[in-house]
């Protein structure tokens, strides 16, 4: 192995322990080494990053640094992009089949599928509605009956064992989703039929039909392409045997021996960090795809205790891509000068694409009672929640008032805004909360402060995940706005980690501690906003073990389930129009669930102090490189485009 012989000055400072990644001054790099004396010590060498230790030593000596760093040591700086808020907890396992991996940086399919580590036969970008060949070898195409989509798999296309990716990989990947019951399985079963091997480069994908001989839902059969791995046949087969054909096993298996086709994949992860290293010999650096390898080497995401401690490490220079919620972001440019931005320069910052949403638990007593459910939703400030929670990182409802709509052109076109107005609110409205109330006769009648439900006072934990702080903040107004109209509620804030088995177990009644609790919806997608509303409203959810998809409060309404079942079959855009505005209707009027807020799909802040490149509005990418943190869907393509401040 070539080595680098590099002559330092060896300063040591007592006391100051700094994590691997933690840097004071940018560009160093810290070596600890073991001299004659037995004495170890920390070197400053001038490259990456930072300081660790004791005494002063002043001694000139010739040390061997090795340019491949061993899993678990220091990383050179300018081989590496840090990243911040995907990754919560330690990394549980890296099986592409399981929804319980916990592994942020390798595993997340949906509407823009993380393509790190697997891939998805196409990219969807949400800048502009389109999917864009990965796996695949040009544009899909369906047949003149809109029942069937076919398309080919790029020839170039390689698993990390060197073996082809095969059409047979896809159809033995989609019967593999169906026989195990995957989160994948359950999202698509009911609206595509089959996928099959139609030669030995093209798939056949047929869409379940109805009764009139349509594709039931043909949005979702083309989602499908841009939101579900291929993954290898052999290594699922392998899978198979060890799990002994039962379905727990074969999901909870953490998949060490895994295969992948990305350009990235694992090479060290404790409780602390997850890395992911390059493969130098990705498929993708092709002529048919890239055409070169991603920039970084290493991709690697230090897990932090909470959000406080990830802004302090994003505005020191130890993360250059932050996809957490950083308060006030615009201080550290406006302030204090420093090289961070995000992808508009001014409020909100990003792209509003999701509506962070309380969810009632509606078996919790007097949450099946419409009256406490609206009364505790209009009785919300929300201005406090934008404005302080937020820091202004969201549209206000006065801006975009409330619907099931994100605050893009494109979805807010598609509801009758007049019809509803009388049905949103915009919060604050105590006095009104309490007439509703008071109307349905839940009053306080022993005089102790809170109000009663035949007899029985209402209590109620509002909850979110723990260091997930404008989630916490939101929460806390949340219970604030109850104790304004005489219903207790308090707040409660578990770790992520129990955080989402309790609340996506949606076959049994959800425990204590959570009435009033916080989840995502849906954000831009191949099938927005019909797939929110759904996720939102529909009951297919209800019931469900491994719920990871939505209505985690249970709500069930046939008349929503039958819009939503009709609108994909919809070619009339007037009609589409109308149904949308039904759905808006329905919503504002049973209130099942509301929305805190609207956010980015992923906050997407930088620090330009090692790399710059990344994307922002305008910047002349084609396609347009989206702010989703050059991880899920076309803004992976932003790894290729970054360059170092100081090459």
């Amino acid at each position: 192995m070539k080595r680098l012989y590099v002559v330092i000055s060896m300063v040591m400072v007592m006391g100051l322990v700094l994590g691997a990644c933690a840097t004071p001054t940018p560009e160093t790099i810290i070596q600890t080494v073991e001299v004659e004396k037995v004495v170890k010590e920390t070197q400053v060498v001038k490259e990456t990053q930072v300081v660790k230790e004791t005494q002063v030593v002043k001694q000139t000596q010739v040390v061997e640094v090795t340019p491949t760093s061993a899993p678990g040591a220091q990383l050179p700086r300018n081989e590496t992009l840090y990243f911040n808020g995907l990754q919560w907890g330690a990394v549980v396992c890296w099986n592409p089949y399981s929804t319980s991996c916990n592994n942020a940086m390798a595993i997340g399919a949906g509407d823009s599928s993380r393509v790190t580590m697997f891939e998805t036969p196409y990219l969807y970008d949400m800048l502009d509605g389109k999917q864009y060949p990965l796996l695949a070898d040009g544009p899909y195409a369906w047949n003149d009956a809109h029942t069937e989509i076919t398309f080919k798999i790029k020839a170039a296309a390689k698993w990390s064992d060197g073996t082809p990716v095969t059409v047979d990989d896809v159809a033995y990947t989609w019967a593999s989703y169906i026989k195990y019951k995957t989160n994948a399985g359950t999202n698509y079963k009911d609206y595509i039929d089959s996928i099959t091997a139609v030669d030995a480069q093209t798939v056949l994908i047929k869409a379940k039909l109805g009764a009139d001989g349509k594709a039931v839902n043909p949005l979702l059969v083309s989602s499908y392409l841009s939101g579900a791995y291929v993954i290898q046949k052999a290594w699922t087969q392998t899978l198979e045997a060890r799990a002994g054909g039962d379905a727990t096993k074969f999901l909870a298996d953490t998949a060490e021996d895994v295969v992948w086709s990305g350009p990235y994949h694992k090479f060290f992860t404790d409780d602390t960090k997850v890395i992911l290293i390059r493969d130098d010999n990705y498929w993708g650096k092709d002529a048919s795809m890239w055409g070169k390898l991603p920039v970084p080497k290493y991709l690697t995401h230090a897990i932090y205790k909470d959000n406080a401690a990830g802004s302090v490490a994003l505005a020191q220079g130890e993360v250059d891509v932050s996809q957490q919620f950083n308060s006030n972001i615009q201080v550290l440019w406006l302030s204090y000068g420093l090289p961070i931005s995000t992808y508009l320069p001014d409020a909100p910052y990003g792209i509003g694409a999701s509506l962070p949403t309380a969810f009632y638990n509606l078996k919790s007593y007097g949450l099946d009672q419409l009256a406490v459910r609206k009364a505790i939703a209009i009785a919300v400030d929300y201005p406090t929640i934008i404005a302080n929670a937020m820091t202004n990182q969201s549209a206000t409802f006065d801006q975009v008032p409330r619907s099931l709509m994100n605050p893009t052109p494109g979805e807010q076109a598609l509801y009758d805004h007049a019809a509803v107005k009388d049905l949103q609110w915009a919060g604050n409205d105590i006095e009104g909360a309490k007439k509703l109330l008071d109307d349905a006769g839940i009053k306080d009648t022993n005089g102790d402060g809170w109000r009663e439900l035949n007899g029985q006072d209402l209590h109620y934990v509002a909850t979110c995940p723990n260091g997930w702080s404008d989630w916490q903040a939101a929460i806390e107004v949340v219970a604030a706005a109850g104790k304004k109209i005489g219903i207790d509620i308090t707040t409660n804030y578990p770790e992520w980690a129990v955080y989402q088995t309790v609340v996506t177990k949606s076959d049994a009644p959800l425990p204590a501690g959570y009435d009033i609790f916080m989840m995502w919806s849906d954000s831009a997608g191949p099938t927005q906003p019909w797939g929110r509303i759904r996720h939102l409203l529909s009951s297919e959810f209800v019931g469900v073990a491994n719920n990871w998809n939505g209505n985690w409060g249970q709500y069930s309404n046939p008349a929503v389930d039958a819009l939503i079942k009709a609108i994909p079959g919809e070619t009339d855009p007037a009609k589409v129009k109308a149904d949308y505005t039904e759905l808006v209707k329905i919503y504002l009027t049973d209130v099942p669930s509301f929305t805190l807020m609207y956010r980015p799909q992923l906050f997407h802040a930088v620090n330009e102090s090692v790399w710059t490149g990344f994307p922002h509005q305008g910047d002349g990418t084609n396609p347009p490189v989206p702010p989703l943190v050059l991880t899920d869907g076309w803004s992976i393509a932003g790894l290729y485009n970054l360059t170092l401040v100081n090459p």
